[in-house]
């Protein structure tokens, strides 16, 4: 039992992985967004930022990247369950894609909370 549980996991991890992927390589704003946590990262070295705004920081890139993720996920349902314009589509997508700016808009924040002393 312990084995098929722990291959299991194994090819739970590939999916995710693929999926990952696919989402990097074919969503624009997602590799926007993969952009700017490589930026951010770089500035974290650069700034020699604490342990804990490494924390925060690496939170916030997981956040966004998962929101979009997400919201990725929503769109493609929503388009495959109703193909052509309809509002209650629309609003789901546009509740979904909120998220992704709330996460977003809470990051800056953060961002700026970090790097601004760092700076001026």
């Amino acid at each position: 039992m312990p084995i098929k549980f722990i291959v299991g996991r194994l090819k739970g991890m590939k999916y995710s992985l693929q999926g990952g992927l696919q989402l990097i390589r074919s969503e624009a704003s997602i590799q926007v967004q993969f952009g700017i946590a490589i930026l951010v990262t770089i500035a974290g070295f650069y700034f020699e930022i604490s342990r804990i705004e490494w924390m925060a920081q690496t939170l916030c890139i997981g956040l966004v990247m998962t929101a979009e993720g997400l919201n990725t996920a929503i769109e493609g349902i929503a388009d495959f369950i109703h193909p052509d314009f309809h509002v209650k589509i629309g609003k789901i997508k546009d509740v979904a894609a909120g998220a992704v700016g709330i996460a977003a808009l809470a990051s800056v924040v953060v961002a700026v909370i970090i790097y601004f002393p760092k700076v001026f």
